[in-house]
């Protein structure tokens, strides 16, 4: 089999440390994403620009990502897998550290998409390491623990980097920020074991190939991306992602306007509101890493449909307040099971050969259900107000819900009639 050179492979016991690190990873990556929402007064006061133009950086981050993480990834196919989340995480910590110092709002907007450049590349690799690292049976456990820093980065690092930027200024909380994530670079240089995987052929490779069959001899074929049997089934599940992003931010871009003027928190309830959901999507991530790590499909029905009926409670006893807020950490619960369980159910159900530029499809689909869920969500608020984005969100987990049902029917048979197959010559 070809690998790449110099890789080992680590799959003897469980590589906590590593996943540990690499958790740590995905937390500084977020917190860099979404940092500026928590520092927008201070940034726009010393850049002398609107609040507007500060969110507008999270904009360029997200569809920088979008553009460029396909091509990113086929650039980079013949890396080490190690060496990009390296390259990614210095490629962050310079990002964020020229940030920190840049003299004018332009050249913020430049660092910025710098980030979104290598933020994206960093995605498309880092919950497929899990698949690497790991035994297929440990792989939801695996990828539940180092997606779990992203939710605490919403839980934790955004409040945590927004005090220490209003302590010590925005461009300092920058600083210290770009110098952990130079830090975790080093991290998992020296404790982040190596792995080896299938290598797409090169072109004097597929010229060999070609040749054999000219003489008559059987080459060894390796299946490109489109030829791959997995990728209908692999494009499924991104295309799931998308809808379920796409839903979710919806609502939840405005979900502090809905919980005030809707379910009526008061504003000094609210940050304690925000703090629960993040716990609640916790406590979703521990239950898919345990009880459900072996049973990841069952996770996924679960989610959609706990997330349906959070949403579903929310809209129809929006005036019941403590209905509305139990409904509110359901739905977080539910929430905090969906993304880890549908990167896993991606990881498990793609093949080797297109596991990495699945995850890149799968990071593309991430990030364009974001940015599209916020713009339908503006789209139904000034229609029909906000009490409409809630039924959106469930319309759509509902929706779903059914495709993923019905879905695992048909590629479960497809995959038994391929199985039965004799193999290709």
């Amino acid at each position: 089999m070809n690998t790449m050179s110099g890789d080992t492979s680590v799959r003897s016991r469980f590589p906590l440390v590593g996943l540990l690190i690499l958790a740590s990873a995905t937390f500084l990556s977020v917190t860099i994403e979404m940092i500026p929402t928590g520092l927008m007064p201070e940034m726009s006061r010393d850049l002398g620009v609107t609040e507007a133009q500060i969110g507008l950086l999270l904009t360029v981050f997200a569809f920088t990502v979008v553009i460029t993480v396909i091509p990113l990834t086929i650039l980079t196919r013949s890396w080490g897998r190690r060496t990009i989340i390296i390259v990614a995480l210095s490629g962050l910590a310079l990002s964020t550290l020229l940030s920190a110092w840049a003299p004018s709002y332009e050249l913020l907007v430049v660092a910025r998409f710098v980030g979104g450049l290598v933020h994206g590349l960093f995605w498309s690799v880092v919950s497929a390491y899990a698949g690497y690292l790991v035994p297929r049976a440990d792989v939801g456990r695996a990828v539940s623990l180092i997606v779990s820093g992203g939710t605490l980065a919403f839980v934790l690092g955004v409040p945590m980097g927004t005090a220490l930027g209003q302590w010590l200024g925005w461009r300092a909380a920058f600083t210290v920020i770009a110098l952990a994530a130079g830090a975790g670079a080093v991290l998992v240089r020296f404790f982040v074991p190596a792995v080896k995987r299938s290598a797409p052929p090169t072109a004097r490779q597929r010229r060999q190939q070609e040749a054999l069959l000219r003489t008559g001899e059987t080459p060894i074929v390796r299946p490109s991306v489109w030829r791959d049997e997995t990728t209908l089934a692999t494009l499924f599940i991104c295309g799931a992602t998308a809808l379920v992003m796409i839903g979710h931010y919806s609502y939840y871009s405005y979900i502090v306007p809905y919980l005030l003027d809707v379910t009526g928190i008061s504003s000094e309830l609210l940050p304690v509101m925000l703090f629960v959901f993040g716990i609640a999507g916790a406590v979703g991530l521990v239950l898919l890493g345990t009880i459900f790590s072996s049973r990841v499909s069952l996770a996924l029905r679960w989610a959609l449909l706990g997330a349906f009926v959070g949403v579903a409670l929310m809209a129809t006893f929006s005036n019941v307040q403590g209905l509305a807020i139990a409904a509110f950490v359901l739905w977080g619960v539910a929430f905090g099971m969906l993304p880890p369980s549908l990167q896993t159910t991606m990881i498990r159900t793609s093949s080797e050969q297109i596991r990495d530029t699945a995850s890149a499809a799968y990071t593309l689909s991430f990030n364009t259900g974001i940015g599209g869920g916020a713009l339908v969500g503006a789209l139904f608020l000034g229609s029909l107000g906000l009490q409409a984005l809630p039924w959106v969100n469930a319309v759509v987990l509902a929706i779903v819900l059914v495709a993923t049902l019905v879905g695992v029917r048909v590629f479960s048979r497809r995959q038994a009639v391929l199985s039965a197959l004799p193999p290709r010559q």
